[in-house]
This record gives C-alpha cells, structure tokens and sequence, in this order.
C-alpha cells in the first residue's frame, strides 16, 4: 500500500486514522498484535520497532526474549473490523539490540527463500496460489476435563437436522459442491469476506460452497508473488474468522472437523519465473511441463514426508489424510486426478499458466514457513535432476482404487500420522538447509514442541475408545 512512511504519514493524517496495528505471525502460524496510537506511528518505528517478548510466542528462549517488531509498509491495510480507524500492517521481527532480521521469523524465512531462489539462477521469482477450504459452523461446545472429552458442531445446513422444524433445503453429506442457495446458506458470508478482503488489497479468484455438506466453503486467490501470496493466505483467515464471528457463527480451518464428511486442504499451486517466462513450461512435452518442472515435481515427492510435518503440522491433519475423501495419501503425480499428492490442472494451458498444485497441506500449517520448505523441496530436485517417474511418483492418472491391491502397493504412501511426518523430518531435512534458509535448532526445536503436541493427545482417553471398551 505503501512505498515510503511519508506516504503513510500522509495517509494517516488525510484519513482521521487514530490507531495503527502492528500484526506478527508466531511460529506456529498465529497472528498477534500490538496497537500504538497514530502519534507514537514516526519514523523511529521503521528503525527500531516496537518492542516486544519472542519467548511468549516461540520464536525465542525466556532468557533472551526481547525482540522488536518492524513494519512492511508495503502490507498497510485499513482493518474492517475496529470501531475505530485502524492502519494495520504485517511486521516481521528483529532483534532487539542490532536490529537485524531474526532468522528463525516466518516471514524472514520465507524472503530467506525467495533470495535463495535468486542465487540459485533456476528462476527469479516465485508464484503461488492456495485453495483456502474452511467451515462455518452456527456454533461450537469444546469440554476437556479429567472426567469429560467432547465436543458439538451445529450447522442449519447439516441433513442431521432434518428430523427438525426447519427450512427443509439440508445439504446431505458430501453433497455441498457448489450447493446453490437456499441450501447454500453461507453464500452472504463468503460474499462478505471476499468484499472485505479486495478492500484490504488481495485479490479473490473466487468464492463457493465446497464438498462438505454442513458449511464448508473455499476462497482461492489468484497467482501471486510468494510472500504476496502468504500474506493473502494470513489474512484470508483472520477475515473468515472475523466475519462469521461478526455474525455469531464461527469458521475454523481445521483439517477434519467432521468424522465421515469432507476434510478441508490447503492446496498450493506453484510456478517459476526468469525473465517473466514461466520456467515450467514446454509447449512440446506431456502435459506441457518442462524438465525443470518434473524436476521440481520430483523433488517435491521424494521429500514429501518430510514437507508434511511442515505443511500438516496437526494431529488432526492426519484425520484428513485417508483414502475416500479426495485426500492425497499416496505420493505420485497426475493431470487432473484429485487423490494424487501432485495435480497438473488440465485448463491451464497458456504458457504463462502452466502449474500444478501440492495437494496435501492444510490451513494448520504456518504459510510462510510450508511455503519456504515447498520451495526448497522443489529447487533441490531441480538441482538433483530427480526425475519423479524414475523414482516411481507416476504420472498415475487412473483412479487408483480401481487398481489392485498389488498395484496399490506399489505407490508410496505418505505419513499417516503426525509422529510419522516428524520421524521423516528428522531424517530429512538437508534441503531445508540450503541457504540458511531455516536452522539446524529451528527443526529440532519444531520437532520437539509438535512431539509434545502428539504425546499429549495420546495421553487422553479418546470417547470412541469409551464406547468400544466399556463394559469389558
């Protein structure tokens, strides 16, 4: 929005704005916030940040935990949601004392990435676009206790309220792609959201109800630069959750609320750029995807069990993650076949178009940080010329329940559990190396704090084992 604080200065003043907010991403992929008046907004600001403990959201140790928070001018939006005029922007963090970048920062990171690209001369840009899917439920009960384990979702969609006085117009399970109203009742919403987001500056590609009968809906934005994109993806999701708040309804981007119904993704569709020509593309090739791309395909499959403890980084990622739902959970690649890890979409086709998606991530990830590591991935297959049908990744473009159950055994699987994911990202985790992109003590410190996660909830009794066992 931004290219310079006189022009935010000027901005602040011609538009009565009173508070400015200063928005971080902790490491886990959480927004937070402090706000300062729009007199203490000054120059210093993009100099020395604002100050504030790192301990408190993991980027840091208590012992040396004071970290200053500086601006991207370039983020400034006005937020939809304060009473008052409200200037935001998106911070990235520095050290307090030298000022420096910090690097374990999601947003470091990720422009970490990025500069890595550059050095590598494969490309010069990056160019993402996620698939957000997500619910809206009327209301959520959450109960845990020592004696007690449960939760209630509520939606005036969900067919389990057909026995009900009611509207009549349910969605059955599974039945809710692209669901026309009355039975699409989260259409006003969606609209909303999107309106709020284009006021913010991120352009939607488009909104609609999803498969998920009981409220699941999906925003995609269009192609953008990286960092553009993660940004998008941040504040695609404080929007939602704004918005149905705002109504006395509630969205959650949780991978696999529902037991039986649709899961909700993240799916990432990626390109290269050098010299504005998408590196990709090969008018002459299947699928017309370069050596460079099946390369990057590659690198992105054999590293994949790694990338999940990054890009489904919840235990209850890996309730998404089973066959029947449209979930990837095998690894290969495909033109058009949703169940494959890696979709080549069949209408793109005009040479700056040419992409595929990575279709295992959810919305639990840290965008920044799922979209370095993707990245990473891809480039060490490029730099290793890993070819993804020699290393048995496809392309597979039948429906692979329809093959045998030798067949099957063929293709590799991915992680199945989170313990599983984080097994392989310590077992693989070079790549992410390259470049001082991420650290050695950021992964392990990853690994640990997502295998306390897990342990956690294995230390639970579950309700369904309450049901199974009880009267034994």
């Amino acid at each position: 929005m931004f290219q310079t604080f006189n022009e935010a200065a000027e901005f602040i003043k011609t538009n009565q704005i009173e508070m400015v907010d200063m928005k971080f991403s902790d490491l886990w992929g959480r927004w937070h916030h402090v706000t300062l008046t729009a007199q203490q907004f000054s120059p210093r600001i993009l100099a020395s940040g604002v100050g504030f403990d790192g301990s408190s959201v993991g980027l840091k140790s208590v012992k040396s935990g004071d970290m200053a928070l500086i601006p991207d001018l370039s983020t400034g939006f006005i937020d939809p949601f304060w009473e008052v005029p409200t200037l935001s922007f998106i911070c990235s963090a520095v050290e307090a004392d030298t000022k420096k970048l910090f690097g374990r920062d999601p947003r470091v990171i990720l422009q970490k990435a990025e500069e890595y690209l550059k050095h590598t001369g494969i490309a010069d840009r990056s160019v993402w676009g996620p698939e957000l899917e997500f619910y809206i439920f009327d209301h959520v009960i959450l109960e845990n206790g020592c004696q007690t384990a449960s939760y209630r979702l509520e939606s005036s969609e969900a067919n389990w309220n057909s026995g009900q006085p009611g509207h009549g117009h349910y969605i059955p399970m599974h039945g809710g792609y692209h669901a026309n109203p009355p039975r699409d009742q989260t259409y006003a919403l969606r609209t909303e959201m999107v309106r709020l987001l284009q006021r913010c500056g991120v352009p939607v590609k488009y909104h609609h109800h999803e498969v998920g009968g009981p409220g699941q809906c999906e925003i995609e934005t269009p192609m953008m630069g990286m960092m553009n994109s993660a940004d998008a993806a941040m504040l695609t999701k404080y929007i939602a959750k704004m918005v149905a708040h705002q109504a006395g309804k509630t969205a959650t981007f949780l991978p696999k609320p529902l037991f039986g119904e649709a899961g909700s993704g993240m799916h990432f569709h990626q390109q290269l750029f050098k010299n504005d020509v998408n590196v990709f593309y090969d008018a002459n090739a299947a699928n017309l995807l370069s050596k460079t791309a099946l390369n990057y395909i590659g690198g992105l499959l054999t590293h994949a069990p790694a990338l999940l403890a990054l890009t489904n980084p919840s235990t209850n990622s890996y309730r998404r993650l089973v066959p029947g739902y449209e979930a990837p959970v095998n690894a290969f690649f495909s033109s058009g076949n949703r169940s494959a890890a890696i979709r080549v979409p069949r209408y793109a086709t005009e040479p700056d178009q040419v992409r595929f998606e990575f279709r295992p991530p959810d919305a639990t990830c840290n965008p920044y940080i799922a979209m370095a590591a993707m990245l990473l991935a891809g480039l060490d297959g490029i730099k290793k010329e890993i070819d993804p049908t020699a290393a048995g990744f496809g392309p597979i473009d039948v429906n692979i329940f329809s093959l045998s159950e030798e067949e099957r055994s063929q293709i590799k699987q991915l992680p199945t559990s989170l313990g599983e994911a984080l097994n392989a990202l310590k077992a693989d985790h070079e790549f992410l190396l390259a470049g001082d992109v991420f650290s050695e003590d950021m992964l392990m410190d990853w690994i640990k704090a997502k295998s306390r996660e897990e342990r956690e909830l294995q230390l639970r009794p579950h309700p369904y084992e309450i049901e199974l066992y009880f009267d034994l």
